[in-house]
């Protein structure tokens, strides 16, 4: 598995594009921007890209959707709560203040525990709500996309509509601190560090303290 983590955007999530090495199959994760830059790394290394996945449908995370969408003819992927959450009219307008484009329809809800195929690898789906009802985290042993539901030394945070931090403390205390310890976490924004473990994450994490 190939992996190339680029910062794009006026609010630097961390893009992701996953690629099979002998199919050249590509998925990319959460496109907050910066387009033109995300095409010429697929076209210089020739890869076809099968799905856009975003790990949740916060603007920063889905702006874009629809230039890669047009030119790629990937999949727009998100989990099903997300996807009708942030398709409500009150929660689009909302966000809307942030003014991003939002994301075209989706073209494949998925749900806990649905995997993700391309080439010769695959992600499966860890639903993880409290930063979004329908936020998930993608996992291949040994990587983990964790989105904005865990940073190198934070969480996602909980005050925008749809947000829960007992919610979010559950999903990480039950789904990803019981990932193996040398599991890489690659997270959606790089503000404590573009990369950690949850070894790291377990004894380090100042928002997971006190028994997690």
């Amino acid at each position: 598995m190939r992996i190339k983590q680029m910062t794009v955007g006026m609010m630097g999530v961390c893009c992701y594009i996953v690629a099979c090495d002998d199919t050249k199959e590509a998925v990319i994760i959460d496109p907050g921007g910066n387009e033109e830059d995300i095409l010429a790394a697929c076209q210089q290394k020739k890869f076809t890209v099968k799905y856009i996945v975003n790990t949740h449908g916060h603007p920063d995370h889905v702006c874009g959707n629809r230039r890669l969408k047009d030119d790629t003819g990937g999949d727009i992927v998100m989990h099903a709560a997300d996807a009708d959450f942030f398709s409500q009219e009150r929660v689009e307008q909302f966000f809307s203040q942030l003014g991003l484009p939002a994301s075209p329809p989706v073209d494949k809800r998925v749900v806990d525990g649905d995997t993700l195929i391309f080439g010769k690898e695959t992600l499966t789906v860890i639903h993880t709500p409290g930063h979004t009802p329908g936020g998930i985290c993608l996992y291949s042993e040994p990587n983990l996309f964790s989105g904005d539901t865990l940073f190198a030394g934070g969480v996602g945070r909980t005050d925008f509509p749809g947000g829960s931090t007992e919610e979010l403390l559950h999903s990480i205390k039950t789904r990803l601190l019981a990932l193996p310890p040398d599991t890489i976490v690659w997270p959606g924004h790089g503000y404590g560090g573009e990369r950690s473990t949850i070894a790291q994450e377990k004894t380090g994490n100042p928002f997971l303290a006190g028994g997690w």
